[in-house]
């Protein structure tokens, strides 16, 4: 049982018991002020063990226009989350930010979602995301206004899907970007279109923390860009682990261990809307990243590909990238066809200084699409047609083919053809091109000239399969790595 002290302002001080499931609690009779405006305040302590995440249920009655909710997590050391349903679902996640959520039928605050203001039960939802001090004490003040304070937002549109280019290239874009709707993130939509145009990528992946919200001004940045591509997606954030939903346009539900809530359920409901599942920075354990490393039990027939670099390299990437390459590589030696995907993680729309600053852009991941769409960029990671390039869109580019042998051959035989492009991003440097068979590097092999491509002769295995990948190396230092090509007899 959790017990709310909750104080009505023009009314009298009660206290309101609520299961710890918060499904149900006792509400007070509303009084409204002069002004139009009720005020609740709730002070509590999150329940100790039990699901990561609690609530706080109100009740909001006829007439109300808009609701802000205040909150405050008044131990330092703790960390929670916060977010809004209604009583059909989702209003939205602000994360860890100390803002007010503030929403109504035509505006919303970042992170949040506009909509008509419906009576019944809403609830403050409360993500444990960090407790380092019980009792892990909150501050919570929830005004319902029969007048909208927040202008309506008319520059919000709803997606519309788009085909940026109908040519069948390599095209270069980030799968992991931060717009204002993922609340510890600031630039808008269009700022992060004018950097991205500006430092030569076609597509970006709009990937805010369980929300939809920076879609909406998709189509007035696409006005003003229309050779970017802005790809929908989200990045699903739960305390054990973050994943990509590529292609994603419908929330779903990231608060795993509430009743029917599960990382499997999750993933179907990716699937069902024709999105893909990518695993972001598999093996990042930083203490101030919470829940960053991938601790579900997820089986990896489910998992579509892996951000094998988060960050670029001259941001800190170089720290994590063993590791996630390590992740990628043990999901494809046991048979699944899994691309490899890089991201900035940008908050900053490239403007981040300092030791781990992502910027958009660092890495870049180049995708071979018949088209440049949302639907030709996901069918281009569903072929593993994907190269990341480290650093950024100057590395070198390797393209990674097999072809079947000829007719005079031994049956079996694949010519892998590994054709380096790109020197001109890297003047003066000594590159290199090497195969790595199932995870092990085998010698790499000058590059003389742009244009150079290193041809190997194999045989597919008679049971089970083989998996080449291609890299390059730049003064000895990795800085483009392909996907795998699968061989099968």
């Amino acid at each position: 049982m959790t017990c709310l002290r909750v104080a009505l302002l023009s009314a009298a001080t009660f206290v309101a018991c609520a299961r710890d499931d918060a499904e149900t609690a006792s509400a007070p009779a509303y009084q409204t002020d002069e002004s139009g405006v009720t005020r609740l305040t709730f002070d509590g302590d999150a329940p100790s063990g039990g699901p990561d995440h609690f609530f706080i249920p109100f009740d909001v009655p006829p007439g109300i226009a808009e609701i802000q909710v205040r909150h405050d997590t008044l131990a330092r050391a703790n960390i929670l989350d916060w977010g809004l349903d209604d009583s059909a679902g989702t209003r939205g996640w602000g994360g860890g930010t100390s803002e007010p959520a503030v929403v109504n039928e035509k505006a919303a605050s970042p992170g949040y979602v506009r909509g008509a203001i419906k009576p019944g039960r809403w609830r403050v939802v409360v993500g444990k995301a960090k407790i380092a001090k019980a009792p892990a004490t909150y501050h919570v003040e929830i005004e319902l206004r029969t007048t909208a304070t927040l202008q309506p937002q008319t520059d919000r549109k709803p997606y519309l899907p788009r085909v940026a280019s109908r040519e069948a290239r390599w095209y270069a874009g980030d799968f992991h970007v931060h717009s204002r709707d993922s609340t510890d993130a600031t630039p808008s939509v269009d700022d992060i279109a004018v950097y991205a145009r500006a430092h030569g990528l076609d597509f970006v992946e709009i990937s805010d923390h369980n929300v939809f919200g920076g879609q909406d001004y998709f189509a007035e940045a696409a006005a003003a860009h229309p050779d970017l591509l802005l790809l929908p997606g989200v990045e699903f954030t739960t305390y054990a682990g973050h994943a990509n939903g590529i292609g994603a346009t419908r929330w779903v539900d990231h608060k795993i261990g509430q009743p029917g809530v599960t990382i499997d359920g999750a993933v179907a409901a990716f699937k069902e809307q024709g999105a893909l599942f990518a695993i972001n920075h598999p093996k990042l354990d930083l203490h101030q990243c919470i829940g960053c490393e991938w601790r579900h039990d997820l089986d990896g027939s489910k998992i579509d590909a892996v951000e094998i670099a988060n960050l670029g390299l001259a941001s800190g990437g170089a720290i994590m990238l063993p590791g996630a390459i390590g992740f990628w590589d043990a999901l494809c030696a046991r048979g699944h066809h899994a691309a490899a995907l890089g991201g900035s993680d940008d908050h900053r729309a490239g403007t981040a200084t300092g030791m781990f600053a992502s910027r958009l852009g660092e890495p870049v991941t180049m995708v071979f699409a018949e088209e440049l769409s949302a639907a030709g960029i996901l069918q281009g990671i569903r072929n593993n047609r994907t190269v990341v390039k480290l650093r950024g869109a100057a590395d070198p580019m390797v393209d990674l083919t097999a072809e079947p042998g000829t007719a005079t051959e031994a049956d079996g035989t694949r010519h892998l053809r590994a054709k380096v492009t790109g020197l001109a991003g890297v003047p003066g440097a000594t590159v290199h091109v090497r195969l790595v068979k199932n995870g092990l590097a085998e010698p790499p092999v000058l590059v003389p000239a742009d244009g150079f491509t290193h041809e190997v002769i194999v045989t597919a295995p008679t049971t089970g399969e083989d998996r080449y990948r291609a890299e390059v190396l730049v003064n000895g230092l990795l800085r483009t790595i392909t996907s795998n090509v699968f061989l099968l007899h």
